[in-house]
């Protein structure tokens, strides 16, 4: 029974590596929406309130979310030593609400760079050098 899940999960990091290197990460406005997802996903924020936990979560990779298994469970935590200052932990059902959170993102994203039809009356298309018909900007015989 394990065997779906482990496949599901490493199907999911997979598709967050692949998403995560196709748009270059925003200082603080990303990580608070990382952030964000995280806990609407079901991960639990626990503070770094002594210095033995301080000590463990300044050893952790800030910013990334990481994968352990210990006594046959998997959990997943992300490190935030300078916002927080605390150690968001999830299980495999909230890592895959958060990964499958962060597909539909990258998605919207996507489709938000499709070109966009611009209707304007008043727009004078001839002040940018004549009408936009075949061969415009590319010379005849582009194919338009």
């Amino acid at each position: 029974m394990r065997t779906p899940y482990l496949t599901l999960t490493l199907a999911a990091m997979a598709t967050l590596t692949v998403a995560g290197t196709a748009v270059p990460a925003a200082a603080m406005g990303s990580r608070r929406a990382t952030e964000s997802d995280l806990a609407a996903a079901g991960f639990r924020a626990r503070p770094a309130t002594t210095p033995e936990r301080q000590a463990m979560l300044a050893r952790l990779p800030a910013h990334k979310v990481l994968m352990r298994q210990h006594n046959g469970m998997i959990h997943y935590v992300y490190a935030d030593p300078q916002g927080c200052n605390c150690l968001y932990v999830g299980d495999q059902l909230a890592y895959q609400k958060y990964a499958a959170a962060k597909q539909a993102q990258h998605i919207a994203d996507q489709q938000s760079f499709a070109a966009q039809e611009y209707n304007d009356a008043s727009w004078n298309w001839g002040a940018w050098g004549g009408g936009f018909g075949r061969g415009f900007a590319y010379g005849p015989g582009f194919g338009w």
